[in-house]
């Protein structure tokens, strides 16, 4: 399915931070596809610009068409000219990356988020915006975290993203706007390399278990955060775009699959690669992220309002990472 293969690519950008745009990589605007998708219950999957029967044309920021999403009338062209009616928004910067470069990050999360915004308003589009564990800050609860706490982040990427759920609401409220978003944990993918997150440890670990069997890492070996394989992420994201509107209680969700460590992950890939050798250089500043943010994250709303069940757990995610990440792909062969 084409839609599904453009999220997988744009959820790889994203959590790399750093969506394509010829001659700036943080701006990417996005690639467009049609998308045929099955709504449980026979419910409408189009947003109000789309006829009945009609099948949705997607507008996703991140891949394959170069432009900005600073560029306000351009991104107006692209989704006018091509009829666009659901629009997923993917270009930000990630944690790390934001911090070592807060004003970038406040354009690019900030000023492109309201951009996207304003345009789904005005032409009637359904709008996904993916949040994340660092939405919420260390005085949230932290296992596991409700999809309603406080939430006081303290990362320009967790501030970019309350501001982004809070607007969104409010433009569902205010002006009707079909606003859709999803707090992603950490989103572990074999198919690029990690680049800016918190959380890629979990990437890195398998690339250097198959080059070279040893891996050090820069999170305590007790660090537990929520996880998910990308294909939960893609699927949880595509299952939920589709749901009918009248069974969504809420306009912003947790989704959930699995919580572990470095020390966890460690042992379970060690049950294939028994000589795979871990030591600890713990960063300051990624350690602080990671202790302000959720250990595990608290999901029920999603499974009962639209069904969402994951399916990758710990050993199928090792199983499934270790399959990919070979000599011969691009991950591995990465320097």
């Amino acid at each position: 399915m084409l839609l599904a293969r453009l999220l997988r690519g744009a959820a790889k950008h994203a959590r790399n931070g750093s969506p394509r745009r010829a001659g700036h990589p943080t701006r990417g605007a996005g690639g467009v596809g049609p998308s045929s998708p099955q709504s449980p219950g026979g419910g409408r999957t189009c947003a109000s610009s789309c006829a009945d029967g009609d099948r949705p044309k997607v507008l996703i920021t991140g891949p394959f068409i170069f432009s900005d999403i600073l560029d306000y009338k351009n991104l107006r062209e692209i989704v006018v000219n091509n009829n666009i009616s659901w629009l997923v928004h993917y270009s930000a910067l990630l944690s790390a990356v934001g911090e070592a470069n807060v004003a970038l990050a406040k354009e690019v999360n900030i000023t492109g988020f309201h951009n996207v915004l304003d345009v789904a308003t005005e032409h009637g589009l359904r709008l996904f915006v993916p949040s994340t564990i660092g939405a919420f800050g260390p005085s949230s609860p932290r296992d596991p975290t409700p999809d309603l706490c406080v939430q006081r982040p303290r990362t320009i990427y967790g501030v970019s993203k309350v501001h982004a759920e809070l607007m969104g609401e409010y433009y569902h409220h205010r002006f009707g706007l079909d606003f859709r978003c999803l707090r992603y944990p950490g989103i572990i993918s074999g198919d690029s390399q990690p680049g800016g997150g918190t959380t890629d440890y979990a990437v890195q670990i398998f690339n250097a278990a198959v080059k070279t069997g040893h891996f050090e890492c820069n999170l305590r070996g007790d660090t537990r955060l929520p996880m998910m394989y990308i294909d939960d992420c893609v699927r949880a994201t595509l299952e939920f775009l589709e749901a009918p509107a009248e069974t969504l209680v809420s306009r912003t969700y947790n989704i959930n699959a699995m919580s572990f460590t470095p020390h966890d992950l460690t042992r379970e890939i060690q049950k294939g690669l028994p000589d795979l050798k871990v030591t600890y250089n713990v960063d300051p500043v990624l350690q602080a992220i990671a202790d302000s943010w959720p250990m595990a994250l608290e999901d029920s709303a999603a499974r009962r309002d639209w069904g969402w069940k994951h399916e990758y757990d710990l050993p199928e995610l090792v199983q499934t990472m270790l399959t990919r990440v070979t000599p011969g792909n691009q991950l591995a062969r990465a320097n």
